[in-house]
């Protein structure tokens, strides 16, 4: 089986998904990466001293660290302007993104889902291409991908604001299809592909990523409904 996972920055496969790549790769399963940026455009560059060219060497190379710590079937940077996909004519995306999608011939395409989880509009662009694309290879008659899932973070119920911040509606109970329950060893692999951003250290303490995550890595797929949630991707493929 083979999963590919599109995301637009460094750092995106890491914070939750890196713990499910690597449950699927013990498995015997291929497991692909495409990222769209290289992630310049962080204000961390500023702490840095760096440009956005540099910063965008910086965050690949940590990328290949990652590439490395969780044993990828094959990693593939593009470098669309970070933080800038929203002004881009949204074909030249879906073309990148059709042509990788070509090359690797993924069973299973893995990206965000709507709400992006953060909002953020590189993520949100993010959500459309992945899913024209699945739609467009879908009427064209390929057998690839079969499945479209975006992952998530389930809704907790809390109240949208918090201490007076906007608290961001993840995916509500009845739109998650699939949880994988984790093993602590994908734990432990998640937490060793976060430690590869170095640059990124105390943003990620501060989100308290590992913690949000806990466990279990949740799922939306795209067009299918499963009740109770499958606990695997690879399942029940249609």
């Amino acid at each position: 089986m083979k999963y590919l996972y599109i995301f637009p920055h460094p750092d995106d496969e890491s914070f939750g998904p890196a713990a499910a790549m690597h449950q699927q790769l013990e498995q015997g399963h291929e497991v692909h990466l495409l990222t769209l940026t290289k992630g310049g455009a962080t204000k961390q560059r500023h702490r840095l001293g760096l440009s956005i060219e540099e910063m965008g060497e910086v965050r690949y190379q940590e990328m290949l660290a990652v590439e490395e710590s969780l044993g990828l079937s094959s990693m593939a940077v593009l470098d669309f302007p970070d933080s800038g996909l929203a002004e881009l004519d949204p074909r030249q995306i879906e073309e990148a993104v059709h042509a990788y999608i070509e090359e690797i011939k993924p069973d299973i395409l893995v990206s965000y889902p709507v709400h992006g989880i953060s909002g953020f509009h590189d993520h949100l662009v993010m959500h459309a291409v992945a899913k024209r694309v699945f739609l467009q290879m879908k009427d064209e008659g390929a057998a690839y991908p079969k499945r479209l899932a975006f992952f998530t973070l389930p809704d907790s119920g809390a109240p949208s604001m918090q201490n007076g911040e906007f608290r961001m509606k993840l995916s509500a109970p009845e739109l998650i299809d699939c949880i994988v329950p984790l093993r602590p060893e994908d734990q432990q692999a998640m937490v060793n592909s976060l430690k590869c951003y170095e640059t990124y250290k105390d943003t990620i303490e501060a989100t308290g990523v590992v913690e949000q995550i806990g466990d279990k890595v949740h799922f939306e797929i795209f067009n299918e409904v499963f009740e109770p949630p499958i606990h695997d991707l690879s399942l029940r493929l249609p």
